[in-house]
């Protein structure tokens, strides 16, 4: 595996992913020459992730075909919406609604829930595709509620409505080596690179 391509145009997402795949170049699917454009057609966060990095893998040039192929669906569950917007949080509102509208209408909605029944969590399914073919998927997530009103500058989409009751702050107030430690997607980007380091020392012993 000489790089990882990530199935994201998202540039706050590679951000995260590069900080924590450190020592491995990681690129985006349009820095690898991929320009596709992918349908989610998928029920649930890991059919969508799987989807997504089978496409990219697919549809790479032969310039990438020791590239190891990631991709991540992510969303946010509001236990007081009955779960949504989940898997279609990135489309709630239509994609290209600002998440500043997104989050105000989310709030408006939850106008009448009080304390517990705030609860939400961010959900992350994290899917990888060897250069052999191989698929691995798993999933992580961080349990919060929805704050009265938005705070912080930090992050992106719905961090600043998502508040971290360890932290007494938004995602959006922390800091990003904080944010890391603790988000759906920094935790489930460190159990696939830990997973993904045991099987390739595995893979490398067994040839020995």
């Amino acid at each position: 595996m000489d790089k990882i391509v990530f199935a994201t145009r998202n540039q706050g997402k590679i951000r995260e992913i590069r900080e924590i795949f450190r020592g491995i170049p990681v690129m985006t699917m349009d820095e690898a020459g991929v320009h596709i454009e992918i349908e989610e057609t998928g029920t649930t966060f890991e059919e969508n992730a799987l989807l997504k990095a089978r496409d990219v893998f697919r549809a790479l040039s032969s310039s990438a075909e020791n590239a190891l192929v990631m991709s991540d669906d992510s969303g946010i569950e509001i236990d007081f919406l009955g779960g949504e917007p989940g898997v279609y949080s990135a489309r709630f509102l239509g994609v290209d609604t600002p998440y500043e509208i997104k989050n105000r209408i989310i709030l408006e909605k939850l106008a009448e829930a009080k304390g517990e029944a705030r609860s939400a969590r961010y959900v992350c399914a994290i899917a990888a595709v060897a250069p052999d073919g191989r698929e691995v998927c798993l999933r992580q997530t961080v349990e919060g509620f929805i704050s009265e009103e938005p705070a912080g500058n930090g992050g992106f989409g719905y961090d600043p409505i998502f508040f971290v009751p360890e932290y007494g702050k938004t995602m959006a107030q922390l800091r990003p080596e904080e944010k890391n430690q603790i988000s759906h997607r920094g935790k489930a980007l460190r159990k696939m690179r830990d997973q993904l380091e045991r099987e390739l020392l595995c893979n490398k012993r067994g040839r020995e």
